[in-house]
C-alpha cells in the first residue's frame, strides 16, 4: 500500500472528511485528495503533521506490507506438526489462501504398533512417493508404494497409511480442497 493509500485508509476508519484533514493540516483539500491517489507527493514535515492527528509513528507510512513469496526452500520448510511418529512439514508459503494443501509427511521407522484406522472425510488426495515404502490402506485394500509410484483418490473412501519398515518414508502428499481441519 502506498503513502497516500495508507492515509486515506487511517482517515476514512477515523471518520475524517478530506475537508477536516484539511483544516487540520493546512493542507488543500485537492491537494490532500490528489496524495491519496498518488498523483502528488507529500514533504515529510506534512506526513509528521498527519502521523500525529493519527496518532501513529511516521515510520508507519513506510513500513512495507511483507508480501510472501510464491516460493518455500528446502532448508526452511516450516513443521505444520509433529503426530505420533510423523513430521508433517508445509510446502506452501501461503497454504490458508489457496485452494490445494501440498505437504511433506515423513513417517519414522516402525515401531511395534497396529496400522492406524482408516477413515474417511471430504475432497480428494494425491500422494507421491519419495523415499521409502509407504503403506496404504484405501477402501481395505493394503498397497505397497515405493519412490516415484503415486496415488490419487477420493478422500470419503477409508483410508490411512503407515510405515511397516526399519527405514524413514518421506512423501508429498496434496489435498484438495484445502482443510487444515484434517489431521492424519
Amino acid at each position: 500500500m502506498k503513502i497516500g493509500e495508507k492515509v486515506k485508509a487511517l482517515r476514512t476508519e477515523r471518520g475524517l472528511t478530506l475537508k477536516q484533514l484539511s483544516e487540520a493540516t493546512d493542507l488543500s483539500t485537492g491537494f490532500l485528495s490528489q496524495f491519496e491517489r498518488g498523483i502528488t507527493t507529500i514533504a515529510v514535515e506534512h506526513l509528521s503533521t498527519i502521523a500525529d492527528i493519527f496518532d501513529v509513528k511516521i515510520n508507519y507510512f513506510f513500513e512495507d506490507e511483507v508480501e510472501s513469496e510464491p516460493i518455500i526452500r528446502g532448508y526452511d520448510q516450516p513443521v505444520l506438526r509433529i503426530l505420533n511418529n510423523m513430521v508433517y512439514k508445509q510446502l506452501s508459503p501461503a497454504p490458508e489462501d489457496k485452494q490445494m494443501a501440498p505437504k511433506l509427511i515423513e513417517i519414522m521407522p516402525h515401531e511395534k504398533r497396529e496400522f492406524p484406522a482408516s477413515y474417511p472425510h471430504h475432497g480428494e488426495e494425491f500422494v507421491y512417493i519419495l523415499e521409502g515404502i509407504l503403506s496404504l490402506m484405501i477402501d481395505g485394500t493394503s498397497y505397497q508404494l515405493y519412490p516415484g509410484d503415486s496415488a490419487h483418490y477420493f478422500s470419503t473412501i477409508d483410508h490411512n497409511w503407515d510405515n511397516e519398515t526399519n527405514n524413514v518414508v518421506k512423501f508429498i502428499v496434496v489435498h484438495h480442497p484445502n482443510d487444515d481441519n484434517q489431521k492424519k
